[in-house]
């Protein structure tokens, strides 16, 4: 019903600005495309995680499913994702709640969803696959490869026939694949980002995957997916630093009411040359590149969503303790996460082009959503929670995020292809629940 909701609208917008124009009957067609065997293969973008868990409801209008029900209208066969049985899922997930924070204030924000874990999460659902939703969360470009990855990632491992020998990419092409689509890549320079960038304890830095290494696992994957005469859609990586988790606490957070405390802090900060006033100012990070050990945040440095705010009001943190650099991205590894996207995204496109396949620039479309998007009368942009794009974890997609996502794939698949592939109405999609 939502694509024919999609298909009535656009008709009736045809009679609207055009008072000539017939009434004709929409024909969706394949193009030179076949449909009828479609996988997907990505991380938790395609699994359809969100709001830091990956969960049933949440799966079920992931960006994969709502493209694999339009490309039912152009003969596509059955999709099944491996989901979990509950909304609890392994746990993680966040919703909006009202929480009182140190200073007594109740205030709106994410919660912990409330539940227990089943263990039934984790059992074994193989026997009913498979599956074509081959989105795992955590994965990299080169774990899509990996045998016995099932055995490393208990996302994969609770579908995978045989877990401590299966890689991603046999279970996809056991199937034989028509058509796939090809989402990977954010993985090898977020959990860089997440983790604040180069740690001072090397033990805690994720290293960005290097670009030639990934380029050698990508075109290793497209060549195995294209094997068989596949069509298919290769889609790029968006600017990882832009999104909420990176954007939503300010640099400047460190708010100052007490002109004693404000006195306090210029006094004993005075031979660093920090400076501090009534109102917002810039939180102490810790940089072990500057003679103290510390200094003042700019903006060009991103803090990320996960430092606790606890910290900041009522434990010292950014004014009597520097900010943890885990907390912290700084420019220089702002620019190491964009170079290294930047890169990826020059192979994802050779590949594209290099074998026919169509191409979704999603780098382009987070550009636009940040500028903002305008969807059947509704403002939509990057803003954390009330932009009504992305989850509660402030870098997965929720359902109308992820529809947006399905009208640029179709839109990719259609150019390509010369298919007439229908968009579905991104309001018909669930968004933030406020509560």
């Amino acid at each position: 019903m939502k694509s024919l909701k999609y298909i009535l609208l656009s008709l009736l917008g045809i009679l609207m600005f055009s008072c000539e124009a017939e009434l004709e009957e929409f024909e969706p067609k394949a193009g030179s495309a076949d449909f009828s065997v479609f996988v997907t293969l990505g991380n938790s973008l395609t699994a359809g995680f969100a709001d830091g868990a990956l969960y049933k409801s949440a799966q079920e209008v992931s960006a994969a499913s709502i493209l694999a029900g339009q490309l039912e209208w152009v003969g596509g066969g059955t999709f099944r994702q491996p989901l979990m049985i509950d909304d609890y899922g392994l746990g993680g997930r966040r919703i909006l709640g009202f929480a009182t924070n140190c200073l007594g204030v109740t205030e709106l924000g994410p919660i912990m969803y409330p539940g227990t874990f089943d263990p039934g999460n984790m059992a074994s659902i193989a026997a009913e696959g498979p599956y074509q939703n081959l989105g795992v969360p955590g994965a990299k470009v080169s774990h899509l490869l990996a045998p016995g990855y099932g055995s490393l990632n208990p996302y994969f491992g609770r579908f995978a026939t045989d877990p401590a020998t299966n890689s991603i990419l046999q279970y996809a092409m056991e199937q034989v694949p028509t058509f796939f689509t090809l989402w990977i890549g954010a993985n090898d320079a977020l959990g860089y980002a997440l983790k604040g960038g180069e740690n001072p304890d090397p033990t805690q830095t994720e290293p960005i995957t290097d670009v030639g290494e990934f380029t050698t696992y990508y075109t290793m994957l497209v060549d195995n997916l294209t094997a068989n005469g596949a069509k298919g859609l290769l889609v790029n990586l968006g600017d990882i630093t832009s999104i909420p988790f990176f954007n939503t606490v300010p640099y400047n957070a460190l708010a100052l009411t007490d002109q004693t405390l404000v006195d306090m802090l210029n006094a004993a900060y005075a031979t660093l040359g920090f400076t501090f006033q009534l109102g917002p100012n810039p939180l102490i990070i810790q940089d072990l590149n500057h003679p103290a050990g510390m200094r003042q945040a700019t903006a060009k440095d991103k803090i990320l969503l996960s430092i606790p705010q606890d910290s900041i009001r009522c434990a010292g943190w950014g004014s009597l303790k520097p900010v943890p650099h885990n907390y912290v991205l700084d420019e220089l590894e702002v620019n190491n996460v964009r170079n290294a996207i930047n890169a990826y995204n020059l192979a994802i496109e050779a590949a594209a082009n290099n074998n026919g396949l169509a191409y979704a620039d999603m780098n382009a479309a987070l550009r636009d959503a940040e500028s903002g998007l305008l969807f059947d009368g509704v403002n939509f942009s990057t803003t954390f929670v009330t932009g009504g794009i992305f989850s509660l974890d402030g870098v997965h997609l929720n359902g109308k995020g992820n529809a947006i996502v399905a009208n640029y794939f179709i839109e990719a698949i259609n150019a390509e292809y010369g298919a007439t592939i229908p968009k579905v109405v991104v309001n018909d999609y669930p968004g933030v629940l406020f509560p």
